[in-house]
């Protein structure tokens, strides 16, 4: 298995860390690694070394672990009859897709592993996104001009910040639990219902709207042409009202929902902050400018690209963990690759499967 170093913009993850390493080399996968892969999350070479893997070409093993998608320079790289196990963005990057397929690589997409009970340790996009949730938040709290928890000294009571979490996944409920922790009166929004109890669970208040969307797989369907117009007039009058705003909504395949209009940012009290995770899809805030922090309307605006690797020491263990899971499923019991298309977890994150072409 061969372990590459990253090297799309601001990408510091590493798809293995060297615990999960020694794991692996004792089921008897040997272990190659990129000088400098894990450098971005504070690894030495060293620690892979000690671990039991050995430094070299990663290109040229059986395996290849990667976070980010492939580049055209490293698919070129890559030789017929190769493994990669990655974010592969199989709904959003065709042509890289189709180029895997061309160069005969078999691609395992880690965010296209079914979101079922048995492949929970595997969810990668759901790792990825407590940290997201939480980085967020952090986030919020350093460009906002108001304390998040309430204050009583001697100059008086300072009131908590008021939070609206809008989309209600993960990353979502890991918002809500960190705004609740820093002291702030969170609130949760989602389309989908049956996902207010996991609101509550957290501590936080639940926004009802009256809107219905749940959708297979856990996901939130598109909305209608009036669904949206009502949403949009329900929440236009709602998120007035708050100091802090954190969009987390995506529909897959689909431009990000636009939830936050830009007469709903001028409404804000000025000195609020909203923070759209939605960015590289078009984010879900009218005013966004994906990638960069903008003050319109007397609010900042937020759209960060990839939080995860900006925490890359626990955003790389916890990706590690999912990409051990996922190629131990596909291992048999000589630690020889021998993944069983029959398995709805192999046959769901298989994007470039051999099998195709047989």
């Amino acid at each position: 298995m061969g372990v590459v170093r990253e090297t799309n913009d601001g990408e510091r993850r590493v798809a293995l860390v060297p615990k999960v390493v020694e794991k692996l080399t004792r089921m008897g996968v040997d272990v190659i690694v990129e000088s400098g892969a894990g450098l971005g999350a504070l690894i030495p070479d060293d620690a892979y070394t000690q671990a039991g893997a050995k430094l070299g070409d990663p290109w040229s093993a059986q395996v290849i672990a990667k976070v980010a998608t492939p580049s055209k320079d490293e698919v070129s790289r890559m030789r017929s009859g190769q493994t990669l196990i990655g974010f592969l963005n199989p709904r959003g990057d065709a042509e890289g897709i189709a180029a895997l397929k061309a160069a005969g690589v078999q691609g395992f997409a880690m965010e296209a592993i079914p979101r079922i009970s048995r492949a929970q340790a595997m969810d990668a996009l759901s790792s990825q996104g407590n940290v997201s949730g939480y980085k967020a938040v952090l986030l919020a709290a350093s460009e906002s001009t108001r304390f998040f928890p309430m204050l009583t000294t001697a100059a008086g009571t300072v009131k908590p910040a008021t939070v609206l979490i809008l989309g209600v996944g993960v990353a979502g409920l890991q918002a809500l639990a960190t705004a609740k922790r820093l002291g702030g009166r969170p609130t949760g929004y989602d389309v989908r219902p049956e996902v207010a109890d996991q609101v509550r669970s957290v501590g936080a208040q639940w926004l009802d709207l009256g809107i219905d969307a749940a959708g297979e797989g856990g996901y939130a369907r598109e909305l209608t042409d009036a669904e949206r117009d009502a949403q949009q007039q329900a929440l236009e009058n709602a998120i007035k009202s708050f100091d802090v705003v954190i969009t987390t909504a995506l529909v897959p395949g689909r431009p990000a929902p636009r939830l936050v209009t830009a007469a709903a940012v001028e409404g804000m009290k000025p000195g609020s902050v909203i923070v759209d995770l939605a960015g590289e899809t078009g984010g879900n805030c009218e005013l966004t400018e994906p990638g960069q922090t903008v003050v319109k309307h007397g609010v900042t605006i937020c759209s960060p690209l990839n939080l995860p690797a900006t925490m890359p020491e626990h955003a790389s263990e916890l990706y590690s963990r999912n990409v051990q899971e996922l190629l131990q499923l596909m291992l048999d019991d000589n630690a020889q690759l021998a993944p069983d298309f029959d398995d709805e977890i192999i046959a769901g994150a298989c994007v470039t499967c051999e099998k195709e072409a047989n």
